[in-house]
């Protein structure tokens, strides 16, 4: 699970928030004052937590984000995501142990309600605890947050839902569950998903253009001729009629599905090395050494 899937769950996470608070807390809206926005607090996140992690197979996607009560007052949402394929015995204690210690520092710090929330993408996340324990000489602390794990929730489920984070929920868990044949059952997903964003009529362009960004580049379809089918079905859905937004948005991911391609040819059937192809493929050298290592996660 690399650094290009991490980048993608925080980039897509700041476009649903407010629709992930919906999720997980069915009383959101009368709680927090979405219309206030909300403040994403990145920098201050590391500053309290710059000591380098122990060496684990976990890789996590932390946010902090300041959000604003009813009632006037702000609350402090903590968000860990944990993205792992299959988490080793030895290393599942260390993920609590570490929303715990997030949890001390944030409250310290602030001084503010922190209310936490583990999104668990792999496939043992359901044996991934919701809690930390802590017991010596007769002082205990449990500490517990919310979790999300995605094979928790059915295709239908998620599908069927109106809110944007459950289809970006069945984007990861198609992913997830990918066989070696992947780009039928992809390309019924996609699609699916596509439709769902069409016909729900989420057209603000940021928030539109961070899901099918999401949906379009963390699972790949294997084949071109895929791509193709993909394209022509959009078309079909939009009639080509509709907000050029739509089409703008399926241009770019067009064009970087379209480099994919190119360079995964470049990199299987010639012996260019990366600044090469990246000059022949005009995309960036960590644009070609991405598709390098996807190519050697595949083998």
């Amino acid at each position: 699970m690399g650094q290009r899937k991490d980048t993608l769950w925080k980039g897509v996470l700041e476009w649903v928030f407010e629709d992930l608070l919906r999720f997980v807390f069915p009383e959101a809206d009368t709680v927090f004052d979405i219309q206030k926005g909300f403040g994403f607090l990145d920098k201050e996140l590391a500053e309290m937590y710059p000591e380098p992690e122990k060496k684990t197979n976990v890789r996590v996607v932390d946010k902090l984000v300041k959000a604003f009560r009813k009632d006037g007052g702000e609350e402090w949402v903590l968000i860990h995501i944990e993205i792992q394929d299959q988490t080793k015995v030895k290393d599942r204690p260390l993920f609590p142990e570490r929303m715990f210690r997030y949890f001390i520092r944030c409250y310290d710090r602030y001084q503010k309600p922190v209310a936490a929330i583990s999104i668990f993408t792999g496939r043992d996340g359901k044996r991934l605890p919701g809690r930390y324990e802590y017991s010596f000489m007769n002082t205990r602390l449990q500490y517990q947050y919310n979790t999300l794990c995605i094979l928790d929730y059915s295709d239908q489920e998620l599908g069927e839902s109106k809110n944007p984070f459950a289809w970006v929920m069945l984007v990861a868990k198609i992913a997830l569950l990918k066989g070696k044949e992947v780009d039928a059952a992809l390309l019924k997903g996609k699609l699916f998903i596509f439709r769902k964003l069409y016909e729900n009529g989420v057209f603000e362009k940021r928030k539109l253009q961070a899901i099918l960004t999401f949906l379009n580049n963390y699972v790949r379809f294997e084949n071109k001729e895929t791509y193709r089918t993909f394209n022509n079905e959009i078309d079909k859905i939009t009639e080509k009629e509709n907000t050029m937004d739509i089409f703008e948005i399926a241009a770019e991911m067009r064009a970087e599905e379209k480099a994919w391609v190119i360079v995964k040819n470049l990199l299987t059937k010639t012996s260019h090395p990366v600044e090469e192809i990246a000059s022949l493929a005009d995309v960036s050298i960590d644009f070609v050494k991405e598709v390098k290592k996807s190519l050697k996660r595949k083998k």
